[in-house]
């Protein structure tokens, strides 16, 4: 297996073990709200399993962040001045729309209002699909991963933007000069240090 799939392995079931945990207190949290256990007393959200959703995972989001930034994506600090938290909420507030389609559907389309369909639609079927998105777009746009000279070297198809290089660390980059009737060598250039045109 090639690094790039190790590390997107690596990073996959990390985020699968946060995300895990997540859903274990956002799941705790939405049954007692909207279920109350099946205890004798009515649960505090009886008869609004939207906002009861919303908040249980509300709380699993700022458990998924802590998580995502120390451990999963640890190799990959993000850019943006508030640390990732804005586009990480946006990401997490758009993906939480998919399990409430699904809880959706379940009540209205098919009539089925029990804990155990609820639980089905949105903690299963659609949290799946919510952390798979998830997962694609943290990695995408949240937690982008640095180029490396090295690694553009071994992959020189490989797209980037310029701004990468000097925020990844870079300050030379090697050149080949090849000018006809003189043998090909590499030269030192530092891209901070270009001539004026």
């Amino acid at each position: 297996m090639g690094s790039r799939w190790q590390r997107v392995f690596t990073e996959a079931y990390r985020f699968l073990a946060v995300g895990g945990i997540a859903t274990i207190v956002a799941f705790v949290i939405f049954n007692f709200l909207v279920h109350g256990f099946n205890t004798e007393h009515q649960a505090l959200l009886d008869g609004h399993p939207y906002l009861g959703y919303v908040i249980a995972n509300t709380v699993g989001m700022v458990i998924s962040f802590r998580g995502s930034k120390t451990w999963v994506f640890k190799d990959r600090p993000p850019r943006s001045a508030d640390g990732g938290r804005t586009a990480f909420i946006a990401i997490n507030l758009v993906t939480m729309l998919i399990p409430i389609a699904c809880l959706w559907l379940s009540r209205n389309a098919f009539g089925l209002d029990d804990p155990w369909s609820d639980n089905v639609s949105a903690n299963i079927i659609g949290l799946f699909l919510g952390l798979v998105a998830r997962f694609y777009l943290f990695r995408t746009l949240v937690f982008k991963r640095p180029v490396h000279l090295p690694d553009l070297m071994h992959n020189p198809l490989q797209v980037f933007e310029l701004s990468e290089l000097s925020e990844g660390g870079v300050t030379s980059v090697e050149v080949v000069n090849e000018v006809p009737g003189r043998p090909t060598e590499p030269s030192r250039s530092d891209p901070a240090r270009r001539p004026a045109p």
